[in-house]
This record gives structure tokens, sequence and C-alpha cells, in this order.
């Protein structure tokens, strides 16, 4: 009676696990596609929001395309996902978990690394940006830059 218990509870165990990984893959697929989506729905968007013709929205699509994984997911609409999807506050935050500092208590290093990060995040926007001049008319790229300077005066959210 043991025996049969114990082979029970391993085939369970087994097939359980099979069934996770599935989970996993179909996940990380479906992940694929939206963000695929992300970005076609992001350049039609501001195609029509800046009149763009069709020629101007395919050389978009692929500029999107080449800078969305440098930009990261937030600049294409892609919020990026935490593990459960619980977000830093839900979990306590700095409080509950000591290795999430603010800017006050950043080592030297980590100082440098942000800003280092922050520095090749203005690269790679300036180089966007430059992408974009070259794919916009005149009246297109000012509109763009208009709407650009708007949102950096609007207030930031923090989480």
């Amino acid at each position: 009676m043991k025996k049969l218990f114990i082979m029970a509870l391993a085939t369970v165990l087994m097939g359980s696990t099979a069934m996770a990984q599935e989970n996993n893959s179909e996940k990380k697929e479906k992940m694929n596609a939206n963000r695929t989506e992300m970005i076609k729905k992001r350049t039609e968007a501001t195609a029509k929001r800046y009149g763009l013709d069709e020629a101007q929205t395919a050389r978009l699509l692929q500029v999107n395309i080449q800078y969305a994984d440098l930009m990261g997911p937030r600049a294409f609409g892609m919020q990026g996902r935490r593990p459960g999807g619980m977000h830093p506050q839900m979990m306590g935050g700095a409080k509950q978990r000591p290795e999430m500092k603010t800017g006050k208590e950043l080592t030297e290093e980590q100082k440098a690394k942000r800003e280092e990060r922050r520095q090749k995040m203005g690269k790679d926007m300036n180089a966007y940006n430059d992408s974009l001049r070259a794919i916009f008319t005149e009246d297109q790229y000012k509109a763009y830059t208009d709407d650009l300077n708007k949102r950096r005066q609007m207030p930031q959210r923090r989480n």
C-alpha cells in the first residue's frame, strides 16, 4: 500500500512539473508575440498621429524594432513584468527588502553604474531621434519634438 501511494505521488509530481514547463514556453511565445504587436501598434499610432505615408511607416517600423531592445519595455508601451506580477511596494519595498536602496544609500560604485546606464540611454534616445529625423518631414519632426517636450514637462509618476 505504501509503495502504491509513493508511486502515485511521484507520478503526480512529474506530471505537474511537465505542465509547468509547457506553460513557461507558452508564456514566452505569447510575450514575444505581444512585444511584436505592441511595436506595430506603437508604429501605427505614431504614423497616424504625425500623418506618415506608407513608406515612412515601414521605415519607422524597422527603426522601432531596432531600438525596442535598446530603449527598454516602457519605450514602446511594453511594461516590464515582475516575478509573480508583484510590484516592489506590494512586496514591502525597501523596508522589508534591505537590498533595495534609495538614491541616498547607494554606494559610489552603484551611483557610477546608474550614471553610466543613464548616459547610455540618453545616447540611444538621441540615435533613435536622429533616425526619426531622417524619416519624418520637417513639420512632422517638429510636431514630434513638441510632443516629446510636453511629455517631459509633465509630472513624473513615482511607483
